[in-house]
Protein backbone atom coordinates (compact mmCIF):
# COMPACT_ATOMS: atom_id res chain seq x y z
CA UNK A 1 0.00 0.00 0.00
CA UNK A 2 1.35 3.46 -0.95
CA UNK A 3 2.02 6.22 1.49
CA UNK A 4 -1.08 8.37 2.26
CA UNK A 5 -1.11 11.63 0.29
CA UNK A 6 -1.78 13.70 3.42
CA UNK A 7 1.25 12.16 5.15
CA UNK A 8 3.48 12.92 2.16
CA UNK A 9 2.16 16.48 2.02
CA UNK A 10 2.84 16.96 5.71
CA UNK A 11 6.41 15.77 5.22
CA UNK A 12 6.96 18.23 2.36
CA UNK A 13 5.50 21.11 4.39
CA UNK A 14 7.67 20.31 7.42
CA UNK A 15 10.91 20.10 5.41
CA UNK A 16 10.10 23.36 3.62
CA UNK A 17 9.54 24.97 7.04
CA UNK A 18 12.89 23.55 8.17
CA UNK A 19 14.66 25.06 5.15
CA UNK A 20 13.08 28.46 5.86
CA UNK A 21 14.19 28.31 9.50
CA UNK A 22 17.74 27.19 8.62
CA UNK A 23 18.09 29.95 6.03
CA UNK A 24 18.05 32.62 8.77
CA UNK A 25 21.54 31.61 9.97
CA UNK A 26 23.44 34.42 8.11
CA UNK A 27 21.06 37.01 9.56
CA UNK A 28 21.74 35.98 13.15
CA UNK A 29 25.45 35.43 12.55
CA UNK A 30 25.78 38.95 11.14
CA UNK A 31 24.44 40.35 14.42
CA UNK A 32 26.86 38.50 16.74
CA UNK A 33 30.46 39.66 17.39
CA UNK A 34 31.69 36.37 18.90
CA UNK A 35 33.88 33.48 17.85
CA UNK A 36 31.97 30.65 16.11
CA UNK A 37 32.41 28.20 19.00
CA UNK A 38 30.81 30.60 21.49
CA UNK A 39 27.87 31.01 19.10
CA UNK A 40 27.61 27.24 18.66
CA UNK A 41 27.71 26.70 22.45
CA UNK A 42 24.94 29.15 23.32
CA UNK A 43 22.89 28.31 20.24
CA UNK A 44 22.96 24.65 21.26
CA UNK A 45 21.96 25.39 24.84
CA UNK A 46 18.92 27.43 23.81
CA UNK A 47 17.95 25.10 20.96
CA UNK A 48 18.27 21.96 23.08
CA UNK A 49 16.21 23.56 25.86
CA UNK A 50 13.35 24.60 23.56
CA UNK A 51 13.27 21.21 21.81
CA UNK A 52 13.09 19.60 25.26
CA UNK A 53 10.00 21.73 25.91
CA UNK A 54 8.54 20.45 22.61
CA UNK A 55 9.35 16.91 23.74
CA UNK A 56 7.45 17.32 27.02
CA UNK A 57 4.51 18.98 25.28
CA UNK A 58 4.26 16.16 22.72
CA UNK A 59 5.07 13.11 24.85
CA UNK A 60 4.89 14.13 28.52
CA UNK A 61 7.56 14.55 31.18
CA UNK A 62 8.51 10.88 31.08
CA UNK A 63 9.92 11.48 27.58
CA UNK A 64 12.81 13.49 29.10
CA UNK A 65 14.26 10.14 30.10
CA UNK A 66 15.04 9.66 26.41
CA UNK A 67 17.71 12.34 26.77
CA UNK A 68 19.45 10.28 29.44
CA UNK A 69 18.91 6.82 27.96
CA UNK A 70 18.23 7.28 24.24
CA UNK A 71 17.40 4.35 22.00
CA UNK A 72 19.97 3.11 19.51
CA UNK A 73 18.35 4.92 16.58
CA UNK A 74 17.93 8.18 18.52
CA UNK A 75 21.53 8.11 19.74
CA UNK A 76 22.81 7.53 16.20
CA UNK A 77 20.70 10.39 14.82
CA UNK A 78 21.80 12.72 17.64
CA UNK A 79 25.47 11.85 17.11
CA UNK A 80 25.29 12.36 13.34
CA UNK A 81 23.45 15.67 13.76
CA UNK A 82 26.00 16.90 16.30
CA UNK A 83 28.86 15.80 14.03
CA UNK A 84 27.35 17.75 11.15
CA UNK A 85 26.95 20.92 13.25
CA UNK A 86 30.44 20.67 14.73
CA UNK A 87 32.08 20.06 11.33
CA UNK A 88 30.32 23.08 9.85
CA UNK A 89 32.02 25.67 12.08
CA UNK A 90 35.69 24.80 11.40
CA UNK A 91 34.87 24.15 7.73
CA UNK A 92 33.76 27.77 7.39
CA UNK A 93 36.95 28.88 9.14
CA UNK A 94 39.28 26.82 6.97
CA UNK A 95 37.85 27.32 3.49
CA UNK A 96 35.66 29.71 1.51
CA UNK A 97 31.95 29.80 2.34
CA UNK A 98 31.24 29.22 -1.35
CA UNK A 99 33.07 25.89 -1.27
CA UNK A 100 31.05 24.76 1.74
CA UNK A 101 27.75 25.76 0.11
CA UNK A 102 28.55 23.92 -3.12
CA UNK A 103 29.46 20.73 -1.25
CA UNK A 104 26.28 20.96 0.85
CA UNK A 105 24.33 21.03 -2.41
CA UNK A 106 25.54 17.49 -3.16
CA UNK A 107 23.57 16.18 -0.17
CA UNK A 108 20.51 15.00 -2.16
CA UNK A 109 22.74 12.72 -4.22
CA UNK A 110 24.62 11.41 -1.17
CA UNK A 111 21.39 10.81 0.75
CA UNK A 112 19.80 9.07 -2.24
CA UNK A 113 22.85 6.82 -2.66
CA UNK A 114 22.93 5.89 1.03
CA UNK A 115 19.18 5.23 1.06
CA UNK A 116 19.56 2.94 -1.96
CA UNK A 117 22.51 1.05 -0.43
CA UNK A 118 21.00 0.68 3.05
CA UNK A 119 17.22 0.71 2.59
CA UNK A 120 16.89 -0.33 -1.04
CA UNK A 121 15.00 2.96 -1.55
CA UNK A 122 15.64 4.08 -5.13
CA UNK A 123 15.23 7.77 -5.91
CA UNK A 124 13.09 8.61 -8.92
CA UNK A 125 14.72 10.01 -12.04
CA UNK A 126 12.59 13.10 -11.53
CA UNK A 127 14.13 13.75 -8.11
CA UNK A 128 17.67 13.05 -9.34
CA UNK A 129 17.29 15.43 -12.29
CA UNK A 130 15.74 18.07 -10.03
CA UNK A 131 18.65 17.60 -7.61
CA UNK A 132 21.12 18.14 -10.45
CA UNK A 133 19.35 21.36 -11.46
CA UNK A 134 19.28 22.50 -7.83
CA UNK A 135 23.00 21.76 -7.53
CA UNK A 136 23.67 23.92 -10.59
CA UNK A 137 21.54 26.65 -9.03
CA UNK A 138 23.57 26.55 -5.81
CA UNK A 139 26.83 26.76 -7.79
CA UNK A 140 25.51 29.83 -9.61
CA UNK A 141 24.17 31.38 -6.39
CA UNK A 142 27.43 31.17 -4.45
CA UNK A 143 29.76 31.74 -7.37
CA UNK A 144 31.30 28.28 -7.73
CA UNK A 145 34.16 26.51 -6.04
CA UNK A 146 37.10 28.81 -5.30
CA UNK A 147 40.67 27.91 -6.17
CA UNK A 148 43.29 27.44 -3.49
CA UNK A 149 40.85 25.98 -1.01
CA UNK A 150 42.20 24.41 2.15
CA UNK A 151 41.90 20.64 1.86
CA UNK A 152 41.08 20.37 5.57
CA UNK A 153 38.09 22.66 5.13
CA UNK A 154 36.87 20.70 2.13
CA UNK A 155 37.33 17.42 4.03
CA UNK A 156 35.27 18.74 6.96
CA UNK A 157 32.58 19.93 4.55
CA UNK A 158 32.43 16.45 3.03
CA UNK A 159 32.22 14.96 6.53
CA UNK A 160 29.32 17.28 7.32
CA UNK A 161 27.47 16.28 4.14
CA UNK A 162 28.03 12.59 4.88
CA UNK A 163 26.86 13.04 8.49
CA UNK A 164 23.65 14.91 7.61
CA UNK A 165 22.88 12.60 4.69
CA UNK A 166 23.37 9.58 6.95
CA UNK A 167 21.17 11.21 9.59
CA UNK A 168 18.42 11.67 7.00
CA UNK A 169 18.57 8.00 6.04
CA UNK A 170 18.59 6.82 9.68
CA UNK A 171 15.53 8.97 10.40
CA UNK A 172 13.83 7.38 7.41
CA UNK A 173 14.87 3.92 8.63
CA UNK A 174 13.32 4.63 12.06
CA UNK A 175 10.34 6.57 10.71
CA UNK A 176 8.05 5.20 13.44
CA UNK A 177 10.15 7.13 16.00
CA UNK A 178 9.63 10.91 16.29
CA UNK A 179 13.33 11.74 16.97
CA UNK A 180 12.42 14.93 18.84
CA UNK A 181 14.56 13.78 21.78
CA UNK A 182 17.43 13.12 19.35
CA UNK A 183 17.16 16.71 18.09
CA UNK A 184 17.50 18.07 21.63
CA UNK A 185 20.33 15.70 22.51
CA UNK A 186 22.31 16.64 19.41
CA UNK A 187 22.32 20.30 20.43
CA UNK A 188 23.46 19.52 23.97
CA UNK A 189 26.23 17.35 22.49
CA UNK A 190 27.29 20.21 20.22
CA UNK A 191 27.43 22.63 23.15
CA UNK A 192 29.51 20.22 25.21
CA UNK A 193 32.06 19.72 22.43
CA UNK A 194 32.20 23.48 21.73
CA UNK A 195 32.77 24.47 25.35
CA UNK A 196 36.61 24.07 25.43
CA UNK A 197 36.98 26.23 22.28
CA UNK A 198 34.46 28.96 23.13
CA UNK A 199 36.56 31.90 24.31
CA UNK A 200 33.85 34.58 24.51
CA UNK A 201 31.33 32.86 26.80
CA UNK A 202 32.05 35.27 29.67
CA UNK A 203 31.48 38.27 27.41
CA UNK A 204 27.96 37.32 26.34
CA UNK A 205 25.14 39.28 27.91
CA UNK A 206 22.25 41.65 27.38
CA UNK A 207 21.07 42.03 23.81
CA UNK A 208 23.56 39.49 22.48
CA UNK A 209 22.17 36.82 24.78
CA UNK A 210 18.69 37.57 23.48
CA UNK A 211 19.93 37.28 19.88
CA UNK A 212 21.59 33.95 20.70
CA UNK A 213 18.33 32.76 22.25
CA UNK A 214 16.41 33.65 19.08
CA UNK A 215 19.16 32.05 16.98
CA UNK A 216 18.88 28.80 18.91
CA UNK A 217 15.10 28.77 19.18
CA UNK A 218 14.08 29.98 15.72
CA UNK A 219 16.89 28.80 13.45
CA UNK A 220 17.99 25.56 15.10
CA UNK A 221 15.19 24.30 17.34
CA UNK A 222 12.39 24.84 14.84
CA UNK A 223 14.52 23.91 11.83
CA UNK A 224 15.91 20.67 13.24
CA UNK A 225 12.61 19.59 14.80
CA UNK A 226 10.71 20.21 11.56
CA UNK A 227 13.35 18.37 9.54
CA UNK A 228 13.48 15.34 11.81
CA UNK A 229 9.68 15.07 11.82
CA UNK A 230 9.30 15.72 8.11
CA UNK A 231 12.16 13.70 6.63
CA UNK A 232 10.86 10.46 8.11
CA UNK A 233 7.78 10.89 5.89
CA UNK A 234 9.69 11.40 2.62
CA UNK A 235 12.23 9.50 0.53
CA UNK A 236 15.71 10.57 1.68
CA UNK A 237 16.70 12.08 -1.66
CA UNK A 238 13.55 14.19 -1.86
CA UNK A 239 13.87 15.44 1.72
CA UNK A 240 17.47 16.53 1.05
CA UNK A 241 16.44 18.17 -2.23
CA UNK A 242 13.75 20.26 -0.53
CA UNK A 243 16.25 21.27 2.16
CA UNK A 244 18.44 22.92 -0.52
CA UNK A 245 15.88 25.75 -0.49
CA UNK A 246 17.94 27.01 2.45
CA UNK A 247 20.67 28.37 0.14
CA UNK A 248 18.65 30.72 -2.11
CA UNK A 249 16.61 31.91 0.88
CA UNK A 250 19.70 33.09 2.77
CA UNK A 251 20.19 36.28 0.66
CA UNK A 252 16.50 37.07 1.12
CA UNK A 253 16.87 37.57 4.89
CA UNK A 254 20.00 39.67 4.39
CA UNK A 255 18.06 41.83 1.94
CA UNK A 256 15.12 42.21 4.35
CA UNK A 257 17.28 43.03 7.38
CA UNK A 258 20.23 44.94 5.90
CA UNK A 259 18.90 46.13 2.52
CA UNK A 260 21.68 44.32 0.67
CA UNK A 261 20.25 43.62 -2.77
CA UNK A 262 21.19 40.11 -3.99
CA UNK A 263 23.43 39.93 -7.04
CA UNK A 264 21.93 38.89 -10.36
CA UNK A 265 23.70 35.51 -10.26
CA UNK A 266 22.18 34.83 -6.82
CA UNK A 267 18.70 35.54 -8.18
CA UNK A 268 19.25 33.28 -11.21
CA UNK A 269 20.68 30.47 -9.07
CA UNK A 270 17.91 30.83 -6.52
CA UNK A 271 15.27 30.62 -9.24
CA UNK A 272 16.82 27.37 -10.48
CA UNK A 273 16.81 25.83 -7.00
CA UNK A 274 13.25 26.89 -6.22
CA UNK A 275 12.06 25.83 -9.68
CA UNK A 276 13.68 22.39 -9.33
CA UNK A 277 12.09 21.79 -5.93
CA UNK A 278 8.64 22.98 -7.07
CA UNK A 279 8.85 20.84 -10.23
CA UNK A 280 9.76 17.74 -8.20
CA UNK A 281 6.92 18.27 -5.72
CA UNK A 282 4.43 18.98 -8.53
CA UNK A 283 5.57 15.91 -10.45
CA UNK A 284 5.20 13.76 -7.35
CA UNK A 285 1.69 15.13 -6.77
CA UNK A 286 0.64 14.42 -10.39
CA UNK A 287 1.98 10.88 -10.18
CA UNK A 288 0.03 10.19 -6.99
CA UNK A 289 -3.20 11.63 -8.40
CA UNK A 290 -2.95 9.42 -11.47
CA UNK A 291 -2.14 6.26 -9.48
Amino acid sequence: MGQPRSERGLGIALVIAAAIAWSTAPFFTRLLPFDPWTILFWRGVFAGSLISVFLVAMQGRAALWQLVVPGRGSLLVASLSALGMISFIPALQMTNVMNVAVLIATQPFVAAALAWLWLGEAATWRTLIASLIAFAGVVITVGGVQAGADLGGLALSCLMVLAISSMTVVIRRHRQTSMVAAAALSNFMGSLVSLPFAHDIAHVGGNNLAILAMFGCLQVALGLTFYMLGSRLLPSGQASLIATLETPLMPFWIWVAFREVPAVHALIGGALVIGAVVADIAGDARKRRSS
